[in-house]
This record gives structure tokens, C-alpha cells and sequence, in this order.
């Protein structure tokens, strides 16, 4: 006997290369799982503890944000409001604020000071539809720093229900004892940082990046090199405001994912799609620092490299907190497609943090993270500045992402 059978649903299952339409479908959830899926003329004579009628409704796989700096603690309100009031960020950052700011708060903050100021945040995109969602360390920049973020973002996990990812970002910047030491800031983190993180088990993926600000690509490349060794899939941050061949270098380690991208060339775009090393978009970004140059979509696709979409979620540069934002502006400010975009937050956010294949779909055996919609066609998702929240989001079979 299933436990949750759905009929009577427009189904975008993401199977395949398009949306997957499924019309009229149905699906069946036993155990946490995906249990069947497909058109309600298939539909097999089982019994199901609880029958909905979606109604001809929507039914899309839960978004998979995987690209946040979700926990952190403090804010940067201020700091916005100086800018609006003509302040630069060189002029801010000199003034002890920006990302040191942030680092001092997050410093200071105890584990369950950092789980009680990330967790609204987490709501916020689980309520639009988050069902997995990656969160990096890196405001730390120590060691007993960054464990409790890693820490903190394994409880949230537990704690929401929502899926996380952890990603070590201990190369986000210089941390300022190492200050004019890079070398020796990047042989701490792979002799005692990371070591530790992965003893305790914090850690899925290491991330980094190459933007040639505060640490030297090489120095970047030997702390990837040393987490690949030690079983870690690598992704990083790259040509967001320069193109310091980035996509290339990523390319070339066999990162999971590249990010940012704005000033990426066609030569590492091309390597990007041999190494089948994902693009990872954060219109977020672009927007709130008011960039004028935008990632090259037309390259990703004349190349067939797979584009993800994240909210970036962080306290500097993409304060965002809605999914349906980031579609919408992927598609008005990235000309991405509707087909890409939602693929973007669903099937190929999950390729870029290792889980392609196994979240990000509406296919048997997978975990039913299921969104259902009020809308009249799944553009509506993109196209609103704002459109309203799902009508339910259940994840891994649990309504609301509810903790077992």
C-alpha cells in the first residue's frame, strides 16, 4: 500500500531535456520515496492511505539551491544604506565593514546563535519551495569558526528537514592573521582545517575560488588538489569580475560546478563543456551590486554546457531570499529560457552539487520532494516579481519538510 497518492496533476517531472510534461499524471509516495509516476491512464489499481486530488494543479520536484552562504550571523543593513547613500565597498571595506564584518559577528557567535539566525533564512526559501539547499562555510576563517558554521548547517538540516549540502569554504578570503601570507593561510587549511571538518563529517564538497584577489590561483589549486585526495568533488567561485581564467582552471580540476562567470571566455566555456563542469548562475548578485555585464548564456548553450540558477543567499552581495525571484530574474536579466531557468533550480542545481540524478526530478525511486502550484502553466513561475508561494511543499514524503 503507497502512503501519499496524488491524481489528477499536471506533473513537470524533468525527465529528459525539457520539462517532462506529464498531463494528466499521477504520483504515488511509500516510504519517502517516489513510488510511481506517470499518466493517470497507466495509473496501476493500488490502494493509498491518503488520496489528494490535485485538481489539475502543478506538481514540480522541490528547487534545489545550490548555492548558499545561508549561516551566518549579523547583518549588513548599514552598510546598504550607506551605499545608497554614495559610499563605495573600498570605502566601506576600509572602515572595517563588508566581509570582515561578517567574519567578526560570525566569530563570536556561538553554534546555536548561528542556527537560530540562519534558520529564518532557511524557511524563507523552503516556503517558496526549497526542498534541497547547499550552504558553505567561510565567514569563519578559523578553525573553531568554521566547524561551528559546518555544525550549524548540518543542524538545520535535521532540524527543517530540508536536504543540506555542505560546502567547505575556507578559501572564501585571506583571513586577516594570514594577512600577505596566502601560502602559508592555505597550508593551515589543508594540514588542519579541512582535516578537522572531515573527521566530524561536515563536509560534501570543498569550494573555493579563483578570482586572483587575496589568494593566488596555484595556492587555490594545491588546497583543491588536497581535498580531491582526500575524496571531496571540488567547485568554485570564478570570473565574476575579470576573467582571470577561471572556468578553464575549474574546468581542467574536474570541478562539479563554476560560478558567477560574467567575464568566463569561450575558450574556458568550451572546457567547461568537456569536463561536463556545470555553470552555476547568481542573477542575485549581478542584480544587487548593479553589474552591467551579464554571464554568457548564449556561450553555455552554443556549447551545450548545463546552467544552474542559486540565490546566493548572503549578507554582501545577494541578500535573496526567494527562489521565484531567482527564476524570475534569470529569465528577465539573464535571458535564460523558462525551460532553463526551472531546470536550472531543479534537475541541474542538483548536478552542480553532486546530485544529479538523484534529486531535482519526479522519477520512481527518487525522494518526493513534491511541490504542488497554483498556476496556469509553469512560466508563471518565472514571469511574476514575486508570485505567490506553493500551495504545499512536502519533502522526502514529509508535508512542509516536517523533522521525522
Amino acid at each position: 500500500m503507497w502512503d501519499d497518492l496524488w491524481t489528477d496533476a499536471r506533473l513537470v517531472t524533468m525527465q529528459g531535456e525539457g520539462l517532462g510534461l506529464v498531463e494528466p499524471g499521477a504520483l504515488a509516495v511509500e516510504a519517502g520515496r517516489i513510488a510511481w509516476v506517470g499518466p493517470m491512464a497507466d495509473l496501476p489499481a493500488a490502494q493509498a492511505r491518503y488520496r489528494h486530488d490535485a485538481g489539475g494543479r502543478f506538481i514540480l520536484p522541490g528547487f534545489v539551491d545550490g548555492h548558499t552562504h545561508l549561516v551566518f550571523a549579523g547583518e549588513r543593513i548599514g552598510e546598504f544604506e550607506r551605499q545608497l547613500a554614495g559610499a563605495t565597498r573600498q570605502e566601506i571595506a576600509a572602515s572595517g565593514g563588508g566581509i570582515l564584518a561578517t567574519t567578526r559577528a560570525t566569530r563570536a557567535a556561538s553554534e546555536d546563535e548561528l542556527v537560530a539566525q540562519s534558520r529564518p533564512r532557511l524557511d524563507a526559501l523552503m516556503a517558496e519551495g526549497v526542498t534541497t539547499v547547499e550552504i558553505k562555510s567561510g565567514y569563519g576563517l578559523t578553525l573553531g569558526s568554521e566547524l561551528r558554521m559546518l555544525r550549524a548547517a548540518r543542524r538545520l538540516g535535521r532540524e527543517s528537514g530540508a536536504r543540506v549540502v555542505t560546502s567547505f569554504l575556507g578559501a572564501h578570503v585571506l583571513a586577516q592573521e594570514f594577512a600577505g601570507r596566502p601560502a602559508a593561510y592555505i597550508d593551515h587549511l589543508i594540514s588542519d582545517v579541512l582535516p578537522a571538518a572531515l573527521r566530524e563529517g561536515l563536509v560534501d564538497i570543498c569550494d573555493g575560488g579563483i578570482e586572483e584577489l587575496t589568494i593566488p590561483t596555484a595556492d587555490m589549486v594545491r588546497l583543491y588538489r588536497a581535498a580531491q585526495a582526500a575524496g571531496l568533488p571540488i567547485r568554485g567561485h570564478t570570473d565574476q569580475y575579470a576573467d582571470v581564467g577561471g572556468a578553464s582552471a575549474l574546468a581542467a580540476l574536474g570541478a562539479l560546478s563554476a560560478d558567477h562567470l560574467e567575464y568566463s571566455n569561450e575558450a574556458g566555456i568550451a572546457a567547461m563543456a568537456r569536463a561536463g563542469t556545470v555553470a552555476m548562475l547568481l542573477p542575485g548578485a549581478n542584480l544587487f551590486l548593479g553589474e552591467t555585464r551579464r554571464p554568457p548564456v548564449a556561450l553555455f548553450r552554443r556549447h551545450g554546457v548545463r546552467m544552474a540558477l542559486a540565490s546566493n543567499c548572503n549578507p554582501g552581495s545577494s541578500p535573496v531570499l526567494s527562489p521565484l525571484l531567482v527564476l524570475a530574474l534569470g529569465c528577465s536579466l539573464f535571458r535564460m529560457t523558462v525551460t532553463e531557468a526551472l531546470r536550472g533550480l531543479t534537475v541541474e542545481g542538483a548536478r552542480s552539487i553532486g546530485l544529479g540524478g538523484r534529486v531535482g526530478e519526479l522519477r520512481a525511486g527518487l525522494p518526493a520532494d513534491v511541490v504542488v502550484w497554483e498556476i496556469g502553466q509553469p512560466a508563471e513561475l518565472c514571469y511574476w516579481l514575486g508570485g505567490a508561494p506553493p500551495r504545499q511543499v512536502v519533502v522526502a514524503g514529509r508535508p512542509g519538510g516536517a523533522a521525522p
